[in-house]
């Protein structure tokens, strides 16, 4: 299962569905977007954006709605806040 994450055009691979746990998925992995080159110059940056997206992956492989309105306005909230 694919998600377009809108923020920074992040791109999540979900795993397999969890049979112990319904809504869950067995991991995944971002295969596109997120890091730019500006966060590769910048290692506070990059390593924060980094964190972020850890965080994001792992909440939708718990099952976590992370394209609900709420949930994208928290993450929004954070990368404009670490970014200015």
């Amino acid at each position: 299962m694919k998600i377009n994450f809108p923020i920074r055009d992040i791109v999540i691979e979900l795993g397999q569905p969890d049979p112990d746990n319904p809504g869950a998925f067995l991991g995944g992995k971002i295969i596109s977007g997120g890091l730019n080159e500006d966060d590769c110059y910048n290692y506070i940056n990059y390593y924060m954006m980094d964190a972020i997206e850890s965080v994001i992956l792992a909440h939708a492989c718990a099952g976590i709605d992370i394209i609900n309105p709420a949930y994208l306005k928290g993450i929004k909230t954070v990368v404009d806040a670490h970014t200015n």
